[in-house]
């Protein structure tokens, strides 16, 4: 018995002996490479306790509370001692990076404070220091310093980008077509299938390693980009334990607790960013024939189908909550008994944000047709009033990673959710002195609810064989995402004789419009580093392979109101008595007539294959001079079924008079002045190969200058490359695929092949401090550009074309300085991006221009680049107190005007302008152990309004005034959150 009992109180004891413990976690980089140092030994001075780094330069050493002094120690490189490294029971001390220099000659040891060791920005500058790239980013020493949420606040401080709407990031001025997003390392769609860019707002920055934006190319990446790569690297083994809670809110007076705010009656799950089947089509019906009082059997069945649709019509007015989110990530790691580690992370996110505009425009302007000596626009339609919007995004992502001693294994799979109800009431106005218009006002109301749906498994393995000579990295990637926007309703009443009517020459008869896209994205890739020895020195030998498969279904389907025996009623202006049970058939008059067809003109298949490989070395030809040179091989294939509208046309002509589908469809392949059809045929096939070379000089350790020259490809999307027509409702306007043949474009839209150079000098020093200075040329062959199609006066309609080839020069400048004169804990940071971006343009559109310019007024025959901002500045000043947990900044970021829609001829350009984006944030830690982070923040504290004007691009003229586009005003907002860390 007391054999039992002693040996009870001794398991006791031994356990609390192992629970008294805490963890020291951290990462060995080689100082001249800036890579993760494989072998060193890590102890506690003065003890025999410690550890070896593994393959990621990572260790982990368990000891009792305490505080300590840690070393680092490895053959041939001075030693390095962190001191004051604290150690709390049951908590992991984490040791951000340190750095090992080689020093043969002195093996001095270097000693620095963990306070230093944690705050440090040394990692990240080691990085940049050491890349074969040109990049900047952001690390997650940065993200606990500044504060930010989640990546896209985060990535305003980044030399040269800015960030639309809280969410894409634009790379050196250049729009979304030249940039592009990846989580680690791999292709991923975002909610917006049309966009290179990912919402990057839904990646809280606790789980992010680092963003890196790589401005330019080597062989192991796409070469799909020009401005920049944006590559979101998540965590895959967490330093520390998480356990986070968060809450947030968002307060804007021009737009929350307005009981001006107009909504309509959804679904029930709409607060869940899904459509419960409220907005559906009706199942088990014909579209191309629907039953309607003309051609149905009985009254029954045309009431069966109406009743199928919601009956709301029109907005209603509530009063508009404020923005809101919760928050909740897990994530840790553990050692397994066989000396691997496992490690999981989980976050889910839940956005819910309502926006109300009560003075939104959208204009049509021209120039005057018949008067060429008038200088202000001719107002051809306008359409302002309320535009109100709730937007949900509702997220996840879970991982799991295993490391052994030589391999690591990564799984993610994240899930995205977006639902956005939007509500207009408008005033329309048509004026008969512009081209192509009929002349009259009215009223509209429009109800439009967007789903986005993306989810994405990642798998990731990485091995380490030959001493650590060799390194095999094998991706593999599979995004499945949808977009839906069911049930676009449009209802717009006409003012005839003081009376409200619709009339289908004016503003038209109610419509119903449902869009379906799906598309599924599979990408893998294998990457092989061979470490050798070239010249004296370390080198690298880099060779993988790579296949992307995309395919995307889109279509749309549109109904129209129509009234039996054309008899309408007295109409008081709320769509809401547009369909009712005494206005809907048979009771009333009100029924459906489709605007389906089949063959359907707007819808298509399009898949795409790339195939790439590649070869590069990297190697120090000169003690000072780093050379990385390659070429990427890559093959792209791109296949489109689908139909222009006088194909469809021609093809229902046919089948209604007896002919068959097929016979139809082979008389118009025989004859393509009947329209064109396109049956899994090609639509883009090119091998292309992109060499590249980077030249990295040190002047010291501190200084580096970089020249570098790479080609890269910009290709026309699915929806660019197809004969799609696309209405917008809110703005009244229409996309045209580029397949179109309109006027002088032959429908024949291909890629931008574009030439880089880039020179770059940098200057590190301590504390997260440095300077750049950056000077970059790009020519572009075919660039794509989005167009008004000027055969088209009745409607607004674009069209995205190849236009002139381009050029780009530009100048960036950075620093990073802290302010010790002040304090110690004061910094302030800023870049500015300049750039100059020419455009030969076509004859066609050169002659259009000239023949509608007005008097006296001279055209150039260069122009600026679509998309391209002239300039961009951002800048920031800081104060950060580590010891208090207490930050503070306030940070500034605008780009210059931006010439966004090519005009010319009787439809002048647009351009947008300057948005002053001035926001403020403060965050404070509280409790014994820090658990809890409140934070506080103003945006938009200059009150600027997000404007797109038509303006003369070319005008020498005095007086020549601008008309509005677009007009937004998005309002201040005041934010705060909390977050607690169990």
């Amino acid at each position: 018995m007391k054999n039992l009992v002693l040996t009870i109180l001794l398991s006791i004891a031994s356990l609390a002996a192992i629970a008294q413990k805490g963890i020291i976690r951290g990462t060995v980089l080689e100082g001249s490479t800036g890579e993760p140092m494989f072998g060193v030994t890590v102890i506690i001075e003065g003890t025999s306790t410690g550890a070896v780094t593994d393959f990621d330069g990572k260790f982990e050493i368990k000891t009792a509370p305490g505080t300590y002094n840690v070393q680092a120690s490895f053959i041939s490189y001075a030693a390095v001692t962190i001191t004051g490294v604290e150690v709390v029971d049951g908590e992991v001390t984490i040791l951000d990076r340190i750095i090992m220099q080689e020093d043969v000659e002195q093996l001095a040891e270097v000693v620095i404070t963990a306070e230093a060791i944690r705050n440090t920005e040394e990692a990240l500058q080691t990085v940049k220091r050491k890349s074969a790239n040109v990049l900047d980013g952001i690390s997650a020493a940065s993200f606990r310093k500044i504060g930010d949420g989640d990546a896209g606040a985060a990535a305003k401080r980044v030399t040269g980008v800015s960030v639309e709407g809280g969410k894409y990031i634009y790379v050196r001025g250049l729009g979304d077509r030249y940039t592009k997003t990846t989580q680690n390392g791999m292709d991923i769609p975002g909610l917006d299938p049309d966009r290179n860019s990912i919402q990057i707002d839904v990646y809280p920055t606790n789980l992010i390693d680092n963003m890196v934006i790589l401005k330019t190319f080597t062989p192991e990446l796409p070469a799909d980009f020009t401005g920049g790569i944006v590559n979101i690297e998540t965590k895959d083994f967490p330093e520390e334990k998480i356990l986070d809670v968060s809450f947030g809110m968002e307060y804007n007076p021009s737009m929350h607790f307005n009981n001006n705010y107009i909504t309509y009656d959804g679904g029930s799950t709409d607060w869940l960013g899904y459509d419960d089947g409220t907005r559906g089509l009706p199942t088990n019906v014909d579209l191309n024939s629907i039953p309607t009082p003309l051609n149905a059997q009985n009254d029954q069945e045309v009431a069966n189908f109406l009743n199928q649709f919601s009956p709301t019509m029109g907005v209603r007015s509530e009063t508009s909550f404020m923005n809101y989110s919760f928050g909740l990530t897990a994530a840790n790691q553990f050692e397994l008994k066989n000396g691997h580690n496992i490690g999981y992370l989980f976050t889910g996110n839940y956005k819910n944000n309502t926006t109300f505009y009560d003075d939104a425009f959208y204009g049509e302007y021209q120039n005057d047709l018949n008067d060429r000596t008038r200088l202000d626009f001719q107002r051809a339609f306008n359409q302002s009033g309320i535009q109100a919007e709730n937007n949900v995004l509702l997220g996840g992502l879970a991982g799991l990673a295993y490391k052994t001693n030589l391999s690591k294994f990564r799984l993610t799979m994240m899930r995205l959710q977006n639902g956005e109800s939007t509500s207009v009431s408008a005033e329309i106005l048509d004026d008969q002195e512009a081209s192509g218009k009929s002349g009259y006002t009215g009223i509209s109301e429009i109800l439009e609810y967007n789903e986005r749906k993306i989810s994405n498994i990642f798998l990731n393995g990485e091995h380490h064989l030959g001493n650590n000579k060799w390194t095999i990295d094998w991706r593999g990637s599979t995004t499945w995402s949808t977009q839906e926007d069911p049930d676009i309703r449009q209802t717009a009443f006409t003012r005839i004789n003081d009376n409200l009517r619709f009339a289908a020459g004016a503003a038209g008869n109610p419509t119903r419009i449902w869009r379906e896209l799906d598309e599924i994205n599979v990408v893998g890739k294998v990457d092989v580093t061979r470490d050798l020895e070239m010249f004296g020195n370390d080198a690298k030998l880099k060779f993988g392979v790579s296949q992307i498969y995309k395919e995307r279904d889109y279509r749309i389907v549109d109904f129209n109101v129509n009234f039996l025996n054309g008899e309408q009623l007295d109409w008081t202006g709320s769509g809401l008595e547009v369909w009712t049970n005494e206005t809907v058939f048979p009771a009333g008059n009100v029924f459906l007539v489709s605007g389906f067809s089949n063959p359907n003109p707007n819808e298509y298949n399009a898949n795409a294959t790339n195939s790439g490989v590649y070869f590069s070395t990297e190697f120090s030809p000169l003690d000072k001079l780093k050379a990385i040179i390659g070429v990427r091989a890559e093959n792209f294939t791109m296949r489109h079924t689908g139909r222009d509208q006088g194909a469809a046309s021609y093809i229902r002509s046919r089948v209604a008079s007896g002919a068959t589908m097929e016979e139809a469809i082979g008389e118009v392949k025989a004859d393509e002045g009947l329209g064109r059809v396109l049956d899994n045929d090609i639509v883009l096939d090119a091998l292309d190969f992109f060499p590249s070379v980077n030249l990295i000089y040190g002047i010291t350790e501190e200084q580096n200058l970089r020249l570098s020259y790479s080609k890269t490809i910009a290709r026309p999307s699915f929806k660019e490359l197809s004969f799609a027509q696309i209405f917008d409702p809110v703005s009244n306007r229409i996309f045209n695929g580029g397949l179109f043949a309109i006027g002088n474009w032959d429908g024949n839209l291909v890629e931008t092949r574009i030439d880089n150079i880039d020179l770059r000098w940098e200057l590190f020093m301590g504390r997260g401090q440095t300077y750049s200075i950056s000077a970059f040329y790009k020519s572009f062959e075919n660039p794509i550009e989005l167009v008004r199609i000027p055969q088209q006066r009745t409607n607004v309609e674009y069209q995205p074309r190849n236009v002139g080839d381009g050029q780009l020069f530009g100048m960036e400048f950075e620093f990073r300085k802290a302010l010790d004169f002040i304090s110690p804990n004061w910094s302030v940071n800023g870049n500015v991006t300049i750039v100059e971006s020419i455009v030969d343009m076509q004859e066609s559109e050169l002659i259009n221009r000239r023949a509608n310019a007005r008097e006296g007024e001279v055209i150039d025959e260069t122009r600026n680049m679509s998309g391209q901002a002239p300039w961009i500045i951002n800048a920031g000043l800081a104060y950060n107190n580590f010891e208090s947990g207490f930050d503070a900044g306030l940070f500034y970021n605008v780009k210059g005007e931006t010439l966004i829609i090519v005009g010319g001829g009787l439809d002048p350009d647009v351009f947008s302008q300057p948005f002053h984006s001035l926001n403020f944030n403060m965050n404070k830690t509280f409790g014994a152990k820090q658990q809890w982070v409140v934070n506080f923040g103003v945006s938009n504290i200059l009150n600027d309004k997000l404007e797109q004007f038509y303006k003369r691009a070319f005008s020498n003229l005095d007086n020549s005034p601008d008309a509005t586009f677009q007009r937004l005003n998005p309002g201040m907002a005041i934010s705060a959150g909390v977050k607690y860390s169990f």
